[in-house]
């Protein structure tokens, strides 16, 4: 259970300019290790269709991306149009769906459907997020219904890796984030990798990758394509010389689709 949760109703968002929707509620719960040891999400309950989605926010962002974030506002009024309740945790930031990270998500989903009546749930997310997500569903897949997971990392050692040889300095950036909340642990690593866990995504997948990323590359997503080929509720597609945001517009057409699975699975 969420330890000393507090609920807070229609928080203000810096830079949200009329984007917050009416309902919005901020959780702040207990969460030793964390600043303050306390950490947040926001959440839309209100779920006519019964199902929710989880948005997990990029590196170097926070839970309430999905409202702040000029190029990605407009999918928060898309998601409550089809009638989605909606779950931006924080996730102590920069955690790549460390342990702590993933013992939190694993709770919330289970705060929003004990209490807000969500029946199913959509990992929906892109980068940093679409990472957590593939990591999250291999290791729950009792609380994973379905993923939506563009431009991610699919092994986490491999990716670090990888990171640590570029220039560019977000990718150094991430690969001390990564070995830092893994605590230079080879095999805690090995043990969150989506390639490694393949098998366990036994949920409808969407999985959208630019094949020019210089941020994540291509080769991540590839490699758990790979795995996954002979999976039927797989969907795999590269956008031809796109860059690291290029698979944010496949964002919606992967959550209504996901949606729609998952609606025609219960009818």
């Amino acid at each position: 259970m969420l330890k000393e949760l507090q609920v807070e109703t229609n928080p203000a968002l810096d830079n949200a300019a009329g984007v917050v929707p009416r309902g919005l509620l901020r959780l702040e719960y207990g969460s030793p290790g964390c600043p303050r040891d306390r950490d947040w999400a926001l959440v839309y309950p209100t779920a006519p269709a019964g199902l929710g989605v989880v948005v997990i926010h990029g590196h170097g962002s926070t839970g309430d991306q999905l409202y702040t974030r000029p190029d990605l506002k407009h999918h928060a009024g898309f998601l409550r149009s089809l009638g989605l309740g909606i779950l931006t945790p924080n996730l102590r930031g920069n955690a790549w769906m460390a342990p702590p990270a993933g013992q939190d998500l694993a709770e919330l989903i289970t705060f929003a459907k004990t209490t807000y009546g969500w029946r199913k749930v959509i990992l929906a997310s892109g980068s940093m997020g679409g990472t957590s997500n593939l990591i999250f569903a291999a290791q729950h897949p009792e609380l994973a219904d379905a993923v939506v997971a563009n431009s991610p990392a699919t092994d986490l050692a491999r990716y670090a890796a990888w990171c640590a040889e570029r220039p560019l300095s977000i990718c150094q950036q991430i690969a001390d984030a990564i070995m830092t909340a893994y605590h230079h642990d080879a095999a805690l690593l090995a043990r969150h990798s989506a390639c490694a866990l393949a098998d366990r995504l036994t949920m409808p997948v969407w999985l959208r990758h630019g094949d020019a990323d210089p941020i994540i590359p291509v080769s991540e997503s590839r490699a758990l394509a790979s795995c996954l080929a002979n999976k039927a509720d797989f969907s795999y597609r590269e956008i031809p010389d796109g860059g690291h945001d290029a698979a944010m517009p496949c964002f919606a057409a992967g959550v209504a689709a996901a949606a729609d699975v998952l609606s025609a699975a219960e009818s």
